[in-house]
């Protein structure tokens, strides 16, 4: 029988087993109706405030600021939606980054249309967002900043906290999604200097389905996408998840126990990850910040090789992996975050992502280094690119290899 490894934990991780022995409880017994005034609405009630309580603590926050969605792109779309409606008065100017999941980036375009500025900031050769080039963005008319806190695609931390700190100086509210980084590195809304905070459940071992939305005392914010009940103090029309907002809540809980552990042991397998891929294959590049990344995160671009064909091999051998973003993963362009970074279009074509999770070994390590190298062989074997051209361009740099983190 093949054997199966898991390297996909950014698209999403599986339900730990006390989440699902939490939510179990919720789906078989204890299935009331939060809003009810009798015993069993009021005792799935009193669950989801502690899961409020728990998902509050784990960023520092107080409970009443947490508003539960259906997972990190409602978040992000109250966010940006509510801040730039309530404050239309004020200005019209939004900032973002052009390495935004898509969930921010196709929410600033669309208010683009709708009568608002957006700027999009470009990033350097690792995805950093550059805290001088969101001061030179800023206008009379800017109210909403939005910085994701790390990249889903290749790991990179952003200066979240210093952009925070130049916001507040300038009385311009700011909004993080950080969906990749809530429960792998710590993540408090007063140390980021954030307005706004998006998370996901089934990032960190919890269902899918559900997220929240973090939303500081005083911020000039009103829901606009949904209209009914008085559900989450009328920040959010509908019927509770109650199960999905328990297991999120037990999910939190069990990522900030066990947060500097993970991310310990995480970091040794990547970093050897990273090393013996560089070392073993040539014409590889690491993609992101070679230090500033999160713990379980390695990305690579392997040139003279399609993505897709990388991956299906990898499948074939009972390896799952990304070439980035599982929300694009049926798109034929390649990624909008590495050519952001500045990286050619054939050469971002060949990425993948491996993100590593709890279950994670080094036996696992060491059977992608197994079967990563015959693979790439194969594949260049079998390529229509021209390699000496693509050498021959390499050789301006000096003659460096591929793997360096500069652009020809």
């Amino acid at each position: 029988m093949t054997r199966r490894v898991y390297f996909d934990h950014s698209a999403t991780t599986p339900v730990h087993p006390e989440v699902v022995e939490e939510m179990y409880r919720f789906l078989k017994d204890n299935f009331g109706n939060p809003t009810s005034l009798h015993y069993f609405g009021q005792k799935a009630r009193k669950a989801v405030e502690e899961a409020r309580e728990k998902v509050a603590a784990a960023i520092g926050a107080s409970p009443a600021e947490i508003v539960f969605t259906s997972g990190g792109t409602e978040a992000d779309n109250m966010a940006i939606h509510g801040v730039a409606y309530t404050n239309r008065n004020r200005g019209n100017h939004i900032i973002t980054s052009a390495v935004e999941h898509h969930a921010v980036l196709n929410t600033v375009k669309a208010l683009g249309k709708q009568g608002f500025t957006v700027t999009i900031l470009p990033v350097d050769q690792y995805g950093m967002v550059s805290v001088e080039d969101v001061a030179a963005a800023i206008t009379d008319k800017t109210i909403l900043i939005t910085i994701m806190h790390a990249n889903n695609e290749v790991g990179t931390i952003m200066p979240i906290a210093e952009i925070g700190r130049l916001a507040r100086e300038k009385g311009i509210l700011f909004h993080t999604d950080a969906v990749q980084s809530f429960g792998k590195i710590p993540v408090n809304v007063d140390e980021l200097n954030v307005d706004l905070l998006s998370i996901s459940g089934h990032k960190i071992y919890g269902p899918k389905g559900i997220g929240a939305l973090y939303i500081r005392k005083g911020t000039r914010w009103r829901q606009t996408l949904f209209h009914g009940g008085a559900q989450e103090r009328l920040r959010r029309a509908g019927t509770e998840n109650t199960p999905g907002i328990i297991g999120l809540g037990k999910a939190a809980e069990l990522a900030m126990a066990n947060m500097e552990k993970e991310a310990a042991y995480l970091t040794r397998l990547r970093d050897r990850l990273i090393r013996e891929v560089t070392e073993k294959i040539d014409h590889v590049r690491l993609t992101g910040h070679p230090t500033k990344r999160l713990p379980n995160h390695a990305s690579f671009c392997f040139e003279f090789i399609e993505g897709e064909s990388m991956l299906l091999s990898l499948d074939l051998q009972g390896i799952a992996a990304s070439s980035g973003s599982a929300c694009t993963s049926g798109s034929l362009e390649p990624s909008h975050v590495l050519l952001a970074m500045g990286i050619p279009h054939e050469v971002a074509h060949g990425s993948i992502r491996i993100t590593l999770g709890r279950d994670n070994t080094e036996e696992d390590i060491d059977y992608f280094l197994e079967v990563m190298p015959p693979i790439v062989e194969r594949l260049r074997a079998m390529s229509p690119l021209d390699q000496e051209t693509e050498f021959a361009l390499s050789d301006r740099c000096n003659g460096c290899r591929a793997s360096h983190s500069c652009h020809v």
